[in-house]
């Protein structure tokens, strides 16, 4: 198995592509914990020097999948919307509020994250601020999206495996193809996805990756100003997933009927400060968070198929919030995983 991996090690540093299966295979041995830390790290820095492929990344997206805990429900018309992070801008949880707000007008949400690596605030930090029990298992977290349409599913109880590329990823302290990979194993399976990414030249690359994972509908956006979220702040790239084509294009905040805010207004803090954001983004507060969140709503409820662009998921979205739909729907979902937690 070391044999596999020093393999790849030399082919990428001659500046080679790995081939779909030597890349599933490669990340298998890593997830096994065949692996040295040693060779991770080289593995990852020799990658991240070269670039990584749609093949690379799709067999690694793979064989993480593999490796991973499942959740067992309809993937069909399923949404997800986790993120790369990577940005290094402390935001508030945009995509985290979204989902919600998404969910309270019927969109079926399986929101897939983790805590912060990064000393900022991850989606599992302010859902648990918000009052939500995140530890939920594969059982109950299933119960929840069937019940109220809507679960979380806590990357570090799905993704055991990744315990051995923990170390060498924080020794590197740079971004490599593992942050590119979280959005890529969602646990249930969905197919339908709004995925913010770090690096705007990447976005085709990642929505062509989805293609052939088998997602149905996506959104691969990145902002000028380098949110991996729809800003409403520059212009934001949407490479779009659809009917088995990628095309890529551009939107602003005006394209969406929303106005436009300084990046300095759509910053967040820490778990509290961005638990009291959403909680006053549900409760009808005007501002620049309620039109970030309401930007990356819409094309949650575009991509689920429930409006026909962007902009009329806007709409949609500020009726559910402005209807009391969306707050009513953190509240279902704060009731309902505490009482999931107390069943056997």
């Amino acid at each position: 198995m070391l044999e596999t991996i020093q393999k790849s090690i030399s082919k990428v540093i001659s500046g080679e592509h790995l081939s779909r299966e030597e890349a599933r295979e490669t990340m298998n041995v890593v997830m096994r914990g065949e692996a040295t830390s040693a060779q991770i790290g080289g593995l990852l820095t020799a990658l991240r020097i070269k670039g990584e492929t749609v093949d690379e990344i799709t067999g690694f997206a793979e064989a993480m999948r593999g490796q991973a805990g499942r959740i067992y429900t309809q993937t069909e018309n399923l949404l997800d919307t986790c993120g790369t992070g990577g940005s290094g801008i402390q935001k508030c949880n945009i995509s985290t509020a979204s989902a919600i707000i998404a969910s309270s007008v019927g969109v079926r949400v399986a929101k897939h994250g983790n805590r912060s690596a990064s000393g900022r605030t991850g989606s599992a930090d302010v859902l648990e601020a918000l009052g939500v029990n995140i530890y939920l298992t594969s059982e109950q977290a299933r119960k929840c999206l069937e019940e109220i349409g809507i679960c979380f599913l806590f990357a570090q109880l799905y993704h055991p495996s990744m315990k051995y590329a923990a170390a060498p990823r924080k020794e590197l302290g740079v971004r490599t193809v593992f942050n590119m990979l979280g959005p890529l194993t969602n646990p249930a399976g969905a197919d339908r996805q709004l995925l913010g990414i770090y690096d705007r030249y990447r976005t085709e690359t990642i929505a062509q990756v989805l293609k052939e994972l088998g997602s149905k509908r996506a959104l691969v956006v990145s902002s000028h100003d380098g949110l991996d979220e729809i800003s409403i702040s520059a212009p934001t790239q949407i490479s779009e997933l659809r009917d088995g084509e990628v095309i890529t294009y551009e939107i602003t905040p005006h394209d969406l009927g929303l106005n436009s805010y300084p990046l300095s207004e759509v910053l967040g803090g820490d778990a509290k400060q961005n638990a009291d954001i959403i909680y006053g983004v549900l409760q009808g507060e005007k501002g620049a968070y309620r039109d970030v969140v309401l930007a990356n709503t819409g094309a949650c409820i575009y991509i689920a198929g429930l409006a026909p662009s962007i902009q009329a998921g806007v709409q949609k979205a500020a009726e559910a919030i402005d209807s009391g739909k969306a707050y009513n729907k953190l509240k279902q979902l704060i009731q309902t995983t505490e009482e999931l937690s107390y069943v056997s």
